[in-house]
């Protein structure tokens, strides 16, 4: 895994037979722990070469440090999977996306992202115009979510 960044919204010019007097690039960066926000930054600027190119944060960032794996949550994980989805092999695995687990951490509580949800591995559509979750996988993903939080909370 590695940092990644990539530019998710451009913009420029006011008519389509004018040449543009200003653009615009939203860089959209996935930091991994203990990345320093400052020296991607830096990179960003190395690479544009162009001092006439202005880089700044749409807004702060607030990293925060991944959690621990706890061997409490994993066994309840590796149970409760072993149950409902007879085969299916739990493996750790850090998320390549933003969450607001974030500020869980930096507050010091251990924060988790766990998902009982399956999907269709040829029918990717994460925050596309029409992301979704099936019916059946939704209603599966609420009831291991549902008998997880019950068993973590005895």
């Amino acid at each position: 895994m590695r940092t990644t960044c990539v530019a998710t919204r451009l913009s420029g010019g006011h008519a389509n037979n004018a040449l543009p007097q200003l653009a615009t690039a939203n860089v959209n960066c996935r930091v991994l722990p203990g990345a320093s926000i400052d020296a991607i930054k830096r990179t960003i600027i190395d690479t544009l070469a162009d001092p006439k190119i202005t880089v700044s944060l749409v807004k702060d960032a607030h990293p925060s440090q991944p959690a621990m794996l706890r061997a409490d949550v994993l066994n309840a994980v590796e149970s409760l999977t072993k149950e409902m989805f007879p085969g299916v092999v739990v493996v750790p695995v850090m998320s390549t996306g933003a969450t607001d687990g974030l500020y869980f951490r930096n507050g010091g509580v251990p924060t988790f992202g766990v998902d009982g949800t399956f999907g269709d591995i040829d029918d990717v559509r994460a925050h596309g115009r029409d992301e979704r979750v099936g019916v059946k996988q939704y209603f599966e993903g609420l009831e291991f979510q549902y008998r997880l939080i019950k068993t973590l909370a005895k």
